[in-house]
């Protein structure tokens, strides 16, 4: 079984404004996230995306503006050797729509895990927020909850100890 890092995006992986981040020209990675991410897939850690992009369902911006920035999110990682997974989002907002696939619900975290073999035993989150944290748990892996826009290097230094 594989083991596996997951991470929300807006303030873990880029920059979070405290708005909605859909514009490349917006769309910073912050401190830390490629020397950590490049530290965990060089120990055989899967490394996969878990974001609630609810700007979707409120018509903010659309999925084309989602899927430009992950394009160029995963061009980034690659110029470092570092391969993401998979990059699972969630288009709905609780005030649209309902869904059964955002977070705090684990549907997406339970996904990843049936389509690559990921023990949860051996695998983490990483999020600014308690339902990315709660979503982890449901899915019977370890949350980590940082503070939003964090540098991620000291919890990734703990998960490699």
């Amino acid at each position: 079984m594989n083991k596996a890092v997951f991470l929300d995006r807006d303030g873990v992986i880029n920059y979070d404004p405290d708005r909605y981040t859909y514009l490349l020209e917006e769309f910073v990675i912050n401190d830390g996230v490629i020397t950590s991410l490049k530290k965990l897939y060089n120990e055989g850690y899967l490394l996969i995306v878990i974001t609630n992009q609810g700007g979707i369902a409120k018509k903010l911006y659309t999925k084309e503006d989602v899927e430009k920035i992950h394009q160029f999110l995963i061009s980034e990682l690659k110029k470092e050797g570092i391969s993401l997974t998979a990059i699972y989002y969630c288009p709905h907002h609780g005030d649209i729509e309902n869904c059964i696939c955002r977070k705090p619900s684990p549907l997406l975290i339970q996904k990843a895990i049936a389509c690559y073999n990921i023990d949860p035993n051996k695998s983490y989150m990483i999020g600014d927020k308690m339902r990315d944290v709660e979503a982890a748990e449901s899915a019977g892996i370890k949350g980590i909850k940082v503070g939003v826009n964090e540098n991620i290097e000291e919890y990734v230094n703990e998960i490699l100890k």
